[in-house]
């Protein structure tokens, strides 16, 4: 919901951001992305961009990752820290090592891997290699792996002992196109693995620096699956051009400082913890925090203040588990080394935005994007006031507006306070290049020089961008379209609310009536005095037409791994009919 109110900057941050002047001044995605290509001689990969950059540079000897491991605190000594020259030696170690193999370029390699410095050596070696890298969660049964692995034609895969007993054995006869199995022996039963490749024996190989392999901007050089509705989920595909949109939008969206120790708590399995996890960070020299450890809130503190963590990128859904965990936890930490801190996956609900200002002393920078794009189009800068509430504002070199469909094509929606279909002008480097084998599929996802994103927003007067919904997710009741995200942040500001999602339930009269899911902070109970008093709340601040009608509560919301509440899931179990693409589900 908009606020009327702000979280205003110190002139010192002003000053110190990355993005300082207008941002719409006049600027070229291709312009930046010729110059690059001109400084490699006609090459670019997004490996070279990440490490070889920084050789000869005071970067070479920084710490590239502090990896902390799952007994830290209890064993201080579980932290492990590797510079950006050890890095660089061995993923070009590991990338000749996977040419030898006979890995090629075009060639898929999955990995399967929680948070291991071997999950992000590799995903840089195989970009290096020309390969095409593309992760899966780790906490994927065999059934979604099965599925992403023979969709992408699957030539390599790179996992743990422990998660191939899991979920690869299974189905080990149904990857038709695998022919490289490489082992990283996590528990000492590898050796009941047959045909398998020791990880540790391909970074044994001496380096043989003309057997480098060269990568244009145009080579595929990544696979990610987004979710779908019904069937097996999408392969978006990038290019290596997308590294000059990772790295430049990481100094503007995320501020990025040579001196930052940078903690993306994303999994790597998912675009955010490849794009801005991997790829953005090691482009702009900063020192990545790596947590092997599931999410602990006491852990979580424990991190940002032993580490002086100074840039954090999290997710909604992280921040309403801190909380859940409550007030008096975080008075026990020091925070105060965070500079900047930021948000991706859901949209930031005002309440949280207000909660960490209040109990962690940060400032929450929301931004948009999505897989398709493959890097952040819309944000909160760190020179901007904050709205809480709003996504911010386009990028630089980024065109976007607001469109409603209609049987002639579509019409750009102008004004303030409007509303519309996010749309993006062509020619980003990071855009997507297609859907793995749906060329119709993506065709459909453009209107002449137009990326249809499927979001739909509100642009204010200042130029500010408020997130509606999905199209899919929107509730049509009387006549009013009623977006979720609306609802679901007014019913965020009751005091026993800690998490809501809304849905359109079927009705004769009115089209759809408003159904909400509650999540209670605790201590709350949920009975039906709670339920009128919310139901109240609700419409006193809403008005009768688009407040809920009803009401259950629940544990949990379902959520992808990226954090984003699966509504339709929510329509489906209500109303029983298919589930769908679930994969992504977040276990909890």
């Amino acid at each position: 919901m908009e606020s009327n109110f702000v979280i205003t900057k110190s002139k010192k941050e002003i000053e110190s951001s990355n993005l300082k002047g207008p941002i719409d001044t006049p600027f070229s995605w291709s312009d930046v992305l010729y110059q690059t290509i001109a400084k490699n001689a006609g090459s670019l990969n997004i490996s070279h961009e990440a490490l070889d950059v920084h050789i000869g540079t005071e970067v070479e000897e920084k710490t590239a990752i502090k990896f902390i491991g799952k007994t830290w605190p209890k064993d201080p000594s579980d932290v492990k820290d590797i510079t950006y020259a050890e890095l660089l030696h061995d993923t070009k170690i590991l990338s000749q090592s996977l040419s030898r193999l006979g890995l090629s370029k075009g060639d898929v390699l999955f990995s399967l891997s929680p948070r291991l410095p071997q999950s992000y050596l590799m995903a840089l070696a195989t970009l290096r290699s020309g390969a095409v890298y593309s992760p899966l969660f780790s906490v994927f049964g065999p059934g979604p792996i099965q599925a992403r692995m023979n969709k992408g034609k699957a030539k390599a895969l790179f996992t743990l002992a422990s998660l191939y007993h899991k979920k690869i054995d299974s189905i080990r006869a149904e990857l038709t196109t695998l022919t490289y199995l490489i082992i990283l022996d996590d528990d000492g039963s590898a050796k009941d693995i047959p045909n398998h490749i020791d990880f540790n024996e391909l970074l044994s190989e001496d380096y043989i620096e003309s057997n480098e392999v060269i990568t244009t901007a145009d080579d595929l050089a990544l696979l990610h699956f987004t979710s779908g509705t019904t069937g097996v989920p999408k392969g978006a595909m990038h290019v290596h051009a997308a590294v000059v949109y990772h790295n430049l939008t990481g100094k503007w969206a995320l501020d990025f400082k040579r001196d930052d120790i940078f903690w993306c708590t994303a999994d790597p399995g998912w675009v955010t913890g490849t794009s801005y996890g991997i790829i953005s960070p090691l482009c702009n020299g900063v020192t990545l925090i790596i947590d092997e450890a599931e999410f602990n809130a006491r852990r979580w503190y424990e991190i940002l203040q032993n580490f002086k963590v100074t840039n954090w990128y999290s997710a909604p859904t992280a921040m309403r588990m801190l909380m859940k965990a409550g007030e008096e936890l975080p008075r026990e930490y020091d925070l105060s080394s965070i500079r900047f801190a930021s948000s991706v996956g859901e949209p930031l609900n005002p309440e949280v935005i207000w909660w960490a200002k209040k109990n962690l002393g940060i400032s929450l920078h929301d931004n948009w994007w999505q897989t398709e794009t493959g890097g952040i189009i819309i944000s909160n800068f760190s020179s901007m006031e904050i709205k809480p509430g709003s996504m911010g504002k386009p990028l630089p070199g980024i065109e976007v507006e607001l469109v409603s469909l209609n049987e002639k094509g579509f019409e750009f929606v102008k004004g303030p306070d409007t509303e519309g279909q996010i749309v993006i002008k062509k020619g980003w480097p990071s855009m997507f290049r297609g859907y793995l084998g749906e060329t119709e599929r993506y065709l459909k996802c453009f209107k002449d020089d137009w990326y249809l994103s499927g979001d739909l927003a509100k642009k204010a007067q200042q130029g500010y961008y408020w997130f509606v919904g999905r199209l899919d997710d929107v509730i049509k009741s009387s006549g009013h379209l009623i977006g979720p995200f609306e609802l679901e942040s007014l019913l965020m500001e009751h005091p026993a609310v800690l998490e809501a999602a809304v849905i359109g339930i079927p009705d004769k009269m009115v089209g759809e009536i408003v159904k909400a899911f509650i999540v209670l902070k605790k201590d709350y109970k949920g009975d039906e005095r709670l339920r009128l008093d919310i139901l109240s709340f609700a419409r006193v601040h809403l008005g009768a037409s688009i407040a809920p009608r009803e009401i259950s509560f629940i544990d949990n919301l379902p959520k992808t791994r990226s954090g984003k509440i699966m509504r339709r899931l929510l329509k489906a179990r209500e109303l029983g009919t298919p589930e769908g693409d679930t994969s992504m589900l977040e276990i909890t």
